[in-house]
């Protein structure tokens, strides 16, 4: 047992794991190697090596649009492969997402991937947080933005083609979303997560913007 303490109180770091190889498995849209290391044991010296599968995607930017005077949030509908093996929907309903590719910022795909998907342009970029979507198998992150949009100049029908997306838009009062989230009806972890903390967090958003208002 530790002490409480303000940050998390970590017995290791970088240095005390030792990754021996690493060997691509599959290597398409996505990739898979196997890594075998060692780690320092908490009961002193080395682990034997250990073999585990990565997934590795890169990272990726989660946008969640509010529009604070309609007080609507945007949500997009499309169909998801992991929703057609273990799901009661095939079709999921999102937040804005992307990935980030090398040379990229995080912001300017979190605007293009808005702009993309819903059809809307982004007035204000609020970072909320980021996490790892599992990492016991995977590095990917998740960087989760609020978008403050207008809402009443989103799209119908979005998605590329020749991404083989399509994708339905969404606007929803916030109550509503809010009624959703807490009866387990939003399924997506990105979105969920966001939702989470946008409850969290809305009053204070809502006093900040409005107070930028009042500046204007």
């Amino acid at each position: 047992m530790t002490k409480q303490t303000q940050d998390f109180p970590y017995s290791f770091d970088k240095k005390d794991v030792k990754v021996v190889a690493k060997e691509s498995l599959f290597s398409r849209f996505f990739k898979v190697s196997l890594v075998s290391f060692q780690h320092r044991l908490f009961a002193g010296g080395w682990s034997e090596v250990v073999q585990r599968e990565l997934f590795e995607r890169g990272d990726a930017v989660v946008v969640l649009p509010y529009d604070p005077v309609a007080d609507e949030i945007i949500m997009i509908e499309q169909i998801r492969i992991g929703c057609i093996e273990n799901a009661e929907h095939p079709w999921a309903f999102e937040l804005v997402g992307g990935m980030v590719d090398e040379g990229q910022t995080i912001e300017s795909v979190a605007h293009r991937e808005t702009q993309e998907e819903t059809g809307l342009l982004i007035d204000e970029l609020v970072p909320m947080q980021s996490y790892l979507s599992s990492c016991g198998g995977t590095s990917e992150r998740i960087y989760l933005y609020l978008a403050k949009v207008d809402a009443t100049k989103a799209a119908d029908i979005c998605g590329l083609d020749y991404e083989h997306e399509d994708i339905r838009v969404h606007r929803f009062c916030r109550k509503q979303v809010m009624h959703w989230l807490d009866a387990g009806k939003i399924e997506n972890a990105s979105a969920l997560i966001a939702l989470q903390w946008f409850k969290l967090h809305h009053k204070m958003i809502e006093q900040t913007w409005a107070a930028q208002n009042e500046t204007i």
